[in-house]
């Protein structure tokens, strides 16, 4: 199964028809990474479902356009997801999570006005927000976090750059979201970059590269003036569950 070129068919059937959605998840970091896809490729990172994102006033026209390519409702999340579909495909083998309007899981992502910034994926400020946002980041988020940091420049851009601007920005006005971001960010530099880098998969080169977008981007991220909302909940600091919890897809 070719995750990406389905994704992609997906995409462009619905562009077709008016519909906006967008790829999310591990293949759209792939499709963004192409001069790096090869840091999946040696690190076995495997694809194994599909994540899309949809404003919610296109959900009728969604299930008839996965429909069309075979994939079933599970309609009994339907009922009690609003903000999520989830498609069988048509053999069983795989899930197709579409969500719409926002992300929300340890921390909320929201998506509305933003998902015309790319194509065929979400933007790249939001697509390092969805891994740097989960509490528990495992060695596979990290790798993903890595191939994309190599692959882009950090600008005040969403051409095809991680805009740090819009992120900063964000952070600023949610100390919990900052906390989770900031943290991850300081694992990839402490430890995972190292412990995924037994197998000497990438170069001193990338190395150095990847440690210097991380110190930059924390540094952005730092200097960013913070709302009141912000500081008010810095003084409780983590005593308090800062996130909210969810269930493994």
């Amino acid at each position: 199964m070719d995750f990406s070129q389905e994704a992609i068919k997906i995409v462009e059937e619905a562009k077709q028809c008016g519909v906006v959605i967008r790829i999310l998840g591990a293949v759209a970091f792939r499709l963004h990474s192409p001069t790096f896809s090869w840091i999946h490729t040696k690190l076995n990172r495997t694809l194994s479902d599909l994540d899309f994102v949809a404003y919610n006033k296109y959900a009728s026209e969604i299930v008839k356009l996965f429909e069309k390519f075979g994939y079933n409702l599970k309609k009994s999340l339907a009922i009690y997801e609003a903000k999520r579909y989830t498609f069988y495909s048509k053999d069983k083998t795989y899930v197709a999570d579409v969500f719409f309007d926002e992300l929300n899981m340890c921390h909320k992502i929201n998506f509305r006005g933003r998902l015309e910034v790319d194509y065929p994926t979400i933007p790249l400020a939001e697509l390092l927000l969805e891994k740097l946002q989960i509490v528990n980041f495992t060695e596979k988020d990290a790798i993903d976090v890595i191939m994309l940091l190599r692959e882009h420049k950090l600008e005040d851009s969403d051409n095809d750059c991680i805009n740090w601007n819009y992120i900063a920005e964000l952070l600023a006005d949610d100390w919990g979201f900052y906390y989770t971001v900031t943290t991850n960010l300081n694992r990839l530099k402490d430890f995972f970059i190292e412990h995924i880098n037994k197998s000497n998969v990438l170069s001193d080169n990338d190395i150095k590269d990847l440690n210097n977008k991380i110190a930059q981007l924390l540094e952005k991220i730092d200097k960013e003036p913070k709302s009141m909302k912000w500081k008010m909940r810095a003084k409780i600091g983590a005593k308090k569950r800062w996130y909210q919890e969810v269930e493994s897809k």
